[in-house]
């Protein structure tokens, strides 16, 4: 099953989209919007399962073309978004670049900081950004919507309660030349971190077949800067920390409920060749073999277009397409 929320009101109005991409069909009889649907997921998932089946079947009366430009994000709005740094390779690189040493328990114990939730970017908005001097930077991730957590769940019962409800792509922009201060401070990121964008269309991980293992997506992301290829990192190599360890982490000390968002962190393999899925991550490599980056961070004009193709071919979950333009106030 495949889920988007087309543009009105704050929080969307819920359509189920068939697997080509192609057509959608109003879901507003059973939910008006996504977090409804997640508030009451084993009620709702089957009626929403139903409206699936009738538009494979091109038997959906009121099916129209399917418009990624129409959507905002899967969820507009959440009451919770936490992003994880799974990929410790990514981790280690940032370390290496500036000559620190990683602690050790980063591979044992998972890096998350809780990100503003109010604001997301749709999947082709314009990214604004008040000045190019904030070292403007996008991140490829995947991120997953989870259903009720209770508070100390182990991964184990995130797998097995099947918590997962939903699986889709993320666009964590970061404003590089502010984060440094941030951190220093010792309190974590906020203005360092803009409102994030989200693909089109979100996944239940029943549709993604043997590239979805219950905690890990295991297929590559497709990432072009400006129309040129840019990184294919895997998303299912090099993950320290599955999502489900991921959910767990972030469950230890708090209920997560409904519509909780939980990202993966940059996607980033040792294997060098399979390019990176951020600026901050060639600039690293840059450092580390020619003593000083080379590659800019964006700006005004640039555009930044991330997505993910199962085995045939065809796109999963539509893709993130952004240009990146001057805020004005």
């Amino acid at each position: 099953m495949r889920l988007a929320s087309l543009k009105g009101g704050r929080d969307g109005r819920l359509v189920v989209v068939d697997p080509a991409l192609a057509h959608c069909v109003s879901a507003g009889g059973v939910a008006p919007a996504l977090q409804d649907a997640l508030d009451d997921w084993l009620r709702l998932a089957p009626r929403l399962r139903d409206l699936a089946v009738t538009l494979e079947a091109h038997q959906a009366k009121q099916a129209t073309a399917f418009d990624p430009s129409a959507c905002a994000a899967p969820l507009p709005r959440a009451y919770h978004w936490v992003d994880g740094s799974a990929y410790v390779n990514h981790v280690e690189l940032v370390r290496k670049a500036r000559g620190a040493e990683m602690p050790p328990s980063f591979w044992t114990d998972p890096l998350v900081y809780q990100g503003g939730s109010d604001d997301f970017l749709g999947p082709t908005e314009d990214a604004p950004f008040t000045s190019e001097d904030f070292g403007i930077d996008f991140e490829a991730e995947v991120a997953v919507i989870v259903g009720d957590v209770p508070m100390a769940s182990t991964a184990a019962d995130v797998r097995g309660r099947g918590d997962i409800r939903l699986v889709m792509l993320v666009n964590d922009w970061s404003l590089r030349s502010l984060i440094p201060a941030e951190l220093a401070k010792g309190f974590g990121f906020y203005q360092s971190k803009p409102a994030t964008a989200f693909s089109p269309v979100a996944v239940t991980p029943d549709e993604l077949g043997a590239a979805w293992d219950g905690a890990k997506l295991k297929l590559p992301l497709s990432i072009e800067l400006n129309g040129v290829p840019f990184g294919a990192p895997d998303a299912g190599v090099d993950m320290t920390f599955d999502f489900a360890e991921l959910v767990a982490h972030c469950a230890k000390t708090r209920n997560l409920r409904a519509g909780t968002i939980v990202g993966s962190g940059t996607v980033s393999n040792c294997d060098r060749s399979r390019g990176p899925a951020c600026l901050a991550e060639k600039r690293m490599l840059e450092q580390i073999e020619f003593g000083a980056p080379r590659t800019p961070f964006l700006k005004f004009g640039d555009r930044v277009r991330i997505e993910m193709r199962d085995a045939r071919g065809d796109s999963l979950f539509g893709a993130i397409d952004q240009r990146v333009v001057k805020a004005w106030r």
